[in-house]
């Protein structure tokens, strides 16, 4: 299932949103030079976290090879800036186009719901849970984590508890066929949480290379629990009155 649109307008511009979105594009074309190699290799080496380098379960010097060219090199000092910058990193084209579609179909109701500041917090909150989970669940990986999925995954933790119901307009594909449906969100966002589970657990005790399903899982329950403490009443009924109940 891939989203195209959800029907759930805002009542305020979505200004955290198109800046954090802003901020992804500006790392992809400033820090990674738009994927190509050197850049990507020395960006994702310098600002993705690295959990065995982090806690110190991989020894420094350690060359990992990241492509057939490049390789990060374990320092001796943790670089505790990388949990923040690796949320703005990403790995390639699909990466970050496919984040930031999500985040512009998602972000913006869940910064309507709470406002531009507290969204930001919300934001970088759940990523930060979301690295830490990953690094729970791969202490000793010396491959660097990258990508915004993991605080978006917060984001579309909070849209669930939000606006469960809410119409979400899906590309589906089966094979060669391409259809289109609408489903509720809470259809949508449960089975995009059920196969990052799926995709975690075979990781539980070995090598967590590739996709950061923990990060997923983590930044997504962090969503779900944040979204609590975080969200506006007064802003949530207003948007309530103004777009009516939902048809689910």
């Amino acid at each position: 299932m891939f989203p195209l649109k959800d029907e759930n307008p805002t009542l305020n511009p979505s200004l955290t949103t198109f800046t954090l979105i802003g901020l992804n594009i500006g790392a992809w074309v400033f820090l990674q030079g738009l994927g190509t190699e050197a850049s990507l290799a020395s960006s994702v080496c310098e600002y993705g976290a690295i959990p065995g380098e982090l806690l110190g379960t991989v020894q420094s010097g350690t060359q990992v090879p990241i492509s057939e060219r490049y390789a990060c090199i374990i320092e001796p000092d943790p670089k505790w800036h990388t949990l923040i910058t690796s949320m703005f990193m990403h790995g390639g084209w699909f990466h970050i186009i496919s984040n930031m579609w999500f985040l512009f179909i998602f972000g913006d109701n869940v910064e309507d719901s709470m406002g531009r500041f507290r969204f930001l917090i919300f934001y970088l909150l759940c990523g930060l849970a979301a690295v830490g989970a990953q690094i729970l669940f791969s202490m000793n990986s010396p491959l660097p984590m990258v990508g915004a999925s993991g605080a978006i995954g917060g984001v579309l933790g909070g849209y669930l508890i939000l606006y469960p119901r809410t119409p979400v307009h899906l590309l589906v594909f089966l094979g060669f066929y391409i259809t289109r449906i609408a489903v509720p969100a809470y259809v949508m966002l449960g089975y995009w949480f059920l196969l990052q589970v799926i995709g975690a657990v075979p990781t539980v005790g070995g090598e967590t290379g590739g996709v950061a399903f923990w990060a997923h899982i983590g930044g997504f329950l962090a969503g779900v629990v944040l979204i609590f403490p975080f969200r506006n009443r007064e802003r949530i009924e207003r948007h309530r009155r103004s777009v009516g109940p939902t048809e689910w």
